[in-house]
């Protein structure tokens, strides 16, 4: 690409050194820089690009930008100095890729709880109608079927502008993307037109990060002022109606606001609602009728997930029948109250819930089967050197268990005891054991289990793996499970 029609995206900037006429890429990994390349130094929590320069200019950059002063040999290599690296690299990613969200349809889905579980069921559904399409978020990203890996849910503005990229060039027409808070703030999404835009919920979570729920809500509400003003362009923003904050994101946007909900008034709304133990059926109310809606999802939750869906659907221009003919055969999210399939006389289930909302709704999907003479049994963990305010309050949501064993998620830096213990202050009965180490807390989950009892390992939902320090180590709650269980009651053959 040439030089000058990429740098032309930062308007204030100083230029030393020889500029090369075009360059090759752009990275802000060291590692990552090939022969001909930018190379941006990105000022993190923990790691600075500034002090990799060397490696940098070794592996071949030619150009560097940077906010503070670096060494270089600038007969061969250009430095561009810039007051702010971490918007730069949002201009020049945009730039570099061409804007590829103007290509795509481009769905995000923002909220506390649901973002995995909507943006899945989204993909899926535009999979079973023959659509190409691709889906970013906390599992990875999903490009038509095939799964990457990717390090957060909202990744860098670099590594999210190539995803799109990438999924434009491989004939995708629809994009959705999981919008984290975090990613919001830090201009992670600098540069990505967003056609539609869903708010599912707000409750407490990442208050460590955000300092209070007011900054917390006016985080997500970004996602909906950067929908624009263009009212040539058909965008429209969704909402949960049944959530109190929906009120303040409808004014952050001057697009049409489709509602959906289930107790206050809505555009999508659902009614008489049926729970079982396989499955979830309603009655859907819309704007062109009413329709049986009959999902394979479970939990009232998992209605919220589906309104929304239908909603950001029928915005995007699909029938309500049809969005509804093929959400019947949606199966659960992976690691979204995931029922592990086994013939043991135990019903185990995994989810990602780690925020006292999630833990809540997560035990009211399983209580209406559980027979009177078995009991819950709830793993919760959750991460160490992280939002310490909540756990004592997911203590006590996950307390209506008749047995809860109190663990950790990622504990990395922070010791066993500490997260441990700032949980077990919230407990609401003496029915708990604190295992910080979470192989061991899952085993114990199946010791003092009994046949018929229900088992609900929280926090890790579909990640195979624990950070602890700052290294990951292979762990899956489901795998240690059944081996366990394997040896207790002698099955655990996986059904087919």
């Amino acid at each position: 690409m040439e030089t000058a029609k990429l740098l032309s995206v930062l308007a204030v900037k100083q230029v030393t050194g020889v500029m090369p006429p075009t360059v090759t890429d752009i990275a802000v990994d060291s590692r990552a820089v090939n022969a001909g390349g930018v190379f941006v130094c990105i000022e993190g929590f923990t790691v600075d690009g500034h002090h990799y320069v060397e490696k940098a200019v070794s592996n071949g950059a030619r150009v560097i930008i940077a906010s503070k002063p670096v060494t270089v040999d600038l007969d061969k290599i250009a430095v561009v100095t810039v007051d702010d690296t971490s918007r730069a690299i949002s201009l020049l990613a945009s730039r570099y890729y061409n804007y590829p969200s103007k290509q795509m349809t481009m769905i995000g889905v923002t909220g506390t709880n649901g973002k995995t579980s909507v943006s899945g069921i989204i993909q899926a559904i535009l999979q079973l109608a023959g659509e190409k399409s691709a889906a970013s978020g906390t599992i990875g990203f999903n490009l038509n079927g095939t799964l990457y890996d990717t390090d957060n849910t909202t990744p860098d503005a670099l590594t999210t502008q190539g995803m799109i990229a990438q999924a434009m060039s491989e004939g995708c027409t629809t994009m959705t993307m999981e919008v984290s808070s975090h990613g919001l703030v830090e201009g992670r999404l600098a540069g990505t037109e967003f056609d539609i835009a869903i708010f599912t919920n707000l409750t407490h979570d990442h208050l460590d990060f955000h300092g209070t729920m007011e900054e917390y809500g006016h985080a997500k509400g970004l996602l909906f002022s950067q929908l624009g003003q263009d009212l040539d362009k058909q965008k429209f923003a969704v909402v949960n109606a049944d959530d109190v904050w929906s009120a303040k994101l409808k004014g952050m946007t001057s697009y049409p606001i489709l509602s959906f909900g289930i107790h206050n008034d809505a555009v999508f709304r659902g009614s008489d609602i049926v729970l079982a133990a396989d499955g979830t059926s309603f009655t859907l109310t819309a704007p062109d009728g009413e329709y049986k809606v009959v999902m394979q999802l479970i939990g009232e939750f998992s209605v919220y997930n589906a309104l929304a869906v239908i909603a950001a659907l029928s915005a995007k221009g699909m029938a309500t029948a049809d969005i509804i003919s093929y959400l019947a055969q949606v199966p659960a999210v992976k690691g979204r109250m995931e029922r592990v399939p086994t013939e043991l006389p135990l019903t185990i289930y995994v989810d990602y819930a780690h925020s006292p909302d999630a833990i809540e709704k997560a035990i009211a999907a399983v209580l209406p089967y559980k027979k009177a003479s078995s009991k819950l049994i709830f793993v919760i963990g959750t991460g160490g050197n992280r939002d310490r305010l909540k756990r004592p309050v997911m203590a006590e949501k996950a307390s209506v268990a008749e047995y809860v064993i109190l663990t950790t998620d990622d504990p990395r830096d922070e010791p066993y005891e500490s997260i441990v213990g700032e949980l077990a202050a919230g407990m609401q009965h003496e029915g708990f054991a604190c295992i910080g180490d979470r192989a061991q807390a899952v085993r114990h989950a199946v010791e003092v289990a009994e046949r018929g009892d229900i088992i609900i390992f929280a926090g890790k939902g579909h990640e195979d793996y624990q950070i602890i320090g700052s290294t990951k180590y292979p762990h899956s709650d489901a795998e240690i499970a059944l081996a366990e269980a394997q040896k207790k009651f002698g099955t655990g053959v996986v059904e087919k």
